[in-house]
């Protein structure tokens, strides 16, 4: 019995030695190579890239450090293998929505980023869905979830392993890679529009459905920015009527008046428009004048001014938006009179300062629109 105790007592001493080398071989170091983070959102899409950064510390990189093509690395599964892109650890890519890498389709997700350098100046860009294996040592084609071909590009020199958002719009952007005096670029696209409306249509069936504004907010993001008209009209419908939440103003009939403008329906959309402007207050019929002016219709615009001068008399901006249409039909005369009436009402510097500059471009026969 006194040896089956002595047994066990070792037995659990090694037991602990291993547990303290376990939790030794996890102590977190310093790395020659630190890590880094980069990201971009494109609409609402966020794309991110988690990598290493070597620096060049005097070596030959490309062709010695990163050799060109293919290359068997001398440990893992992968016969042949790309760069890693980094150091250390695979460097990984996400998008939260599908994208086009240089035109071709890859799904939202987490890849694997590897690249094939060449001596021409070349390169292969390679999303591998996976993503968690330890460099490119464990490289599978058949895991390739998409492979392009793009130019490298010379650049000054870049110590660091480097990479940046470049060429950034509201569609896209390229991502690229910077060391030693080579970039190595791909563009992302996104498709912006059919993203967000499907988010909305998801968002409309959870909490956000349960209030008017996102109502409107949909229909009006559907409408500037070529949604379907028909499902922006729905929408819209709903927030003026026919559910819990809906109410009828000024905004959600002027977002439905521009809709049947949209779909070629234009005495359906001024008669919304009269009916809308009786619950409009001074600053929204302010705000409809220059839309108006924005869309070319001058006349109307400026019978909109003198209706909100009619409506709110002696307010402010009543008199800054008659400027504005009088000026919009050329007559700068009148224009002048009510801007300087305006001048003494302006509510604060801002407006004192843009009034100021108006004044100025009227006396010389300049338009303020």
């Amino acid at each position: 019995m006194k040896h089956f105790y002595k047994k066990c007592l070792m037995l659990a001493l090694l037991g602990s030695l291993f547990l303290m080398t376990e939790a030794i071989a996890q102590l977190d170091l310093p790395r020659g190579s630190q890590m880094a983070k980069v990201s971009q959102q494109l609409g609402i899409t966020d794309i991110s890239v988690a990598y290493s950064r070597p620096s060049v510390n005097d070596r030959e990189i490309w062709g010695s450090l990163v050799p060109y093509g293919m290359n068997n690395l001398g440990f893992g599964t992968a016969k042949e293998s790309p760069w890693r892109a980094g150091a250390n650890e695979n460097t990984i890519i996400k998008f939260t929505d599908d994208v086009k890498i240089e035109g071709q389709p890859l799904a939202a997700g987490k890849y694997g980023l590897h690249m094939v350098v060449e001596e021409d100046g070349g390169a292969t860009i390679i999303f591998s869905k996976n993503h968690g294996a330890w460099g490119s040592y464990f490289y599978e084609p058949s895991e390739d979830a998409l492979r392009v071909d793009v130019e490298t590009k010379e650049i000054p020199h870049t110590e660091q392993l480097t990479f940046t958002f470049e060429n950034v719009d509201a569609n896209s952007a390229v991502l690229a890679l910077n060391w030693e005096k080579k970039q190595i670029p791909f563009k992302i696209e996104v498709d912006v529009t059919d993203v967000v409306l499907a988010d909305i249509r998801h968002k409309l069936q959870n909490v956000q459905g349960f209030n008017r504004q996102s109502w409107e907010q949909a229909a009006n993001f559907a409408l500037n920015n070529d949604g379907d008209l028909d499902e922006a009209l729905g929408w819209i419908d709903a927030a003026i009527a026919g559910q819990f939440f809906s109410e009828k103003n000024y905004n959600n009939l002027n977002i439905k008046s521009q809709i049947l403008t949209k779909q070629g329906k234009t005495a359906e959309a001024e008669a919304l428009m009269d009916e809308a402007l009786e619950m409009a207050t001074v600053f929204e019929i302010h705000g409809y004048g220059r839309q108006l002016i924005a869309q070319g219709k001058k006349e109307k615009a400026l019978e909109v001014f003198k209706m909100n001068a009619k409506k709110n008399k002696g307010t402010w901006p009543v008199d800054y938006g008659l400027a504005r249409g009088y000026s919009a039909v050329g007559n700068y005369k009148s224009a002048l009179k009510h801007i300087k009436v305006a001048a003494g009402r302006a509510p604060d510097a801002v407006n004192k300062n843009a009034i100021a500059d108006n004044i100025t471009k009227l006396e010389n026969g300049e338009g303020i629109n």
